[in-house]
């Protein structure tokens, strides 16, 4: 199994294994890495520094990224259900369309992130920083704040 950056460097790998499913990847340095649509599910990613990483499409379903680094990461569409992104950066990621049920966000650092269409049912948010984050609804965290939603 071989990680790629984008410009098609091995950023990482690892012969025996076939795939990236419970993998134990913390602290790793996989900046710039394609993963998009890889099956990382129940990963061990904490720590781990995924700055400006493709990782759209991809399955992170219950993987550990705390404290990791994944600003201005591609994440549309990823699936981050119960996933643990306590103290993580995710500082103008795309998290469009990505399903964050339950996912564990607290302390997190989302500021500019692109939060549309994510399903937040149940994400735990407690300390999160969203300033200026947009969220399901096209609005800023600072909108919801100053005025109510919109009354269809």
């Amino acid at each position: 199994m071989k990680i790629l950056a984008r410009d098609g460097r091995v950023l990482w790998e690892q012969p025996d294994l076939d795939t990236l499913a419970g993998a134990y990847l913390a602290d790793a340095n996989l900046a710039d890495a394609d993963l998009a649509r890889a099956d990382l599910a129940g990963a061990d990613l904490a720590g781990a520094y995924l700055a400006r990483a493709n990782l759209a499409g991809a399955n992170l379903a219950g993987a550990n990224l705390a404290g990791a680094n994944l600003a201005d990461a591609d994440l549309a569409g990823a699936n981050l259900a119960r996933a643990n992104l306590a103290d993580a950066n995710l500082a103008r990621a795309d998290l469009a369309g990505a399903d964050l049920a339950r996912a564990y966000l607290a302390r997190a650092y989302l500021a500019r992130a692109y939060l549309a269409r994510a399903n937040l049912a149940g994400a735990y948010l407690v300390r999160a920083d969203l300033v200026r984050a947009t969220f399901p609804d096209g609005r800023t965290f600072e909108q919801h704040l100053t005025c109510p939603a919109p009354v269809p």
